[in-house]
């Protein structure tokens, strides 16, 4: 098993009120039963585990309340002693759930949903994830059907439209770079979960002088992209700064309001070994690092507008590429 390295942090650990920045991390994976993972987390977080339904707990730890579930609404929900049923499945009832519970832990990903977690206590959730690697959690690559992923809810430094502009600026032009560097399995590849923003739209985005006030940045995301199926979310970011706003696009009872982005890119990958939490959350840090150095992502957003131009450069030469090269000599990787 490769070591994990060290956990990064970006220059700016505080909100603008002095608050240490938080992020909520969703963790999908399989080879654990149910009640096994509730267990095994409870432990290695030194947390209390209490049933709120047949497959949701919740469970309180010094961090804060994580949430470990099975991520099937019609399984969590699925009640054989329900008297509306006929009295034959009823009478079947413990049988059948025996059956249908064995076969949902087998399709179905079982998601750790953490609470907001401070910066500086990621460690814990490297750990986690470490030791749910040796208790045989089992990740995307190890069935076809399975498309699990690491999900990253950070908090940004505050909300000015400036700010925020900025940090969609720099995942706009580290896409092709993390997608390479996390998009790995064929099954996850195949899903729409993790779309990449319209073109037209990281046009407008990339271009010199674009400037936009509050409403006019959410209007021009949501024309070009009125769904949570894209790798960096922007839905709940705008749920929590103008949901009438935003219920005029979309209309979704999953979206949660939050002043965080939604990072959907990466794999879960917890069954190989040369793989980390610290694999996912240093380059979210590069996207951090790189929207908050002004001229360097000048120069970057330059370079990606130069790459979307017809010429024998371009033809050769991939944009994954040019922008990897660019990271290295700049040391951000």
């Amino acid at each position: 098993m490769s070591q994990a390295i060290a956990l990064k942090m970006p220059d700016i650990m505080n909100t603008a009120d002095g608050n240490e920045r938080r992020v909520g991390v969703e963790i999908e994976l399989s080879g654990l039963g149910y009640l096994q993972l509730v267990e095994l987390v409870g432990k290695l977080l030194g947390g209390e585990a209490k049933p709120e339904s047949r497959y949701v707990s919740k469970l309180q730890t010094p961090l804060g309340d994580f949430i470990i579930e099975l991520d099937s609404d019609p399984i969590k929900d699925l009640d054989l002693a329900d008297e509306r049923l006929p009295e034959s499945i009823r009478e079947l009832g413990g049988q059948a759930m025996e059956v249908i519970d064995a076969a949902a832990e087998m399709i179905v990903p079982l998601e750790i949903v953490s609470p907001p977690v401070k910066f500086s206590d990621l460690n814990q959730i490297e750990t986690l994830v470490e030791e749910l690697r040796k208790a045989g959690a089992l990740g995307s690559r190890e069935a076809i059907y399975f498309a699990f992923g690491l999900q990253l809810n950070p908090e940004l430094p505050d909300l000015k439209p400036a700010t925020l502009i900025r940090y969609y600026q720099a995942f706009a032009v580290l896409y092709d770079w993390l997608k390479a560097r996390h998009q790995l399995d064929i099954s996850r590849k195949l899903t729409p979960y993790i779309e990449p923003w319209s073109s037209r739209y990281t046009d407008l985005l990339v271009a010199d002088g674009y400037e936009p006030d509050q409403r006019q940045m959410m209007v021009d995301y949501l024309e070009y992209n009125p769904t949570r199926n894209r790798a960096l979310d922007l839905l709940p970011l705008f749920a929590h700064l103008d949901k009438p706003l935003l219920d005029q696009y979309v209309e979704d009872p999953r979206i949660k309001s939050r002043p965080t982005l939604h990072y959907r890119l990466p794999d879960c990958d917890i069954d190989n070994p040369k793989w980390h939490f610290s694999s996912v959350w240093n380059d979210w840090v590069v996207v951090e690092q790189l929207a908050n150095h002004a001229e360097d992502l000048s120069e970057l957003r330059a370079l990606f507008r130069e790459s979307r131009k017809i010429s024998l450069h371009n033809l050769t030469h991939s944009w994954q590429e040019t922008s990897e090269n660019w990271l290295e000599s700049k040391g951000y990787v």
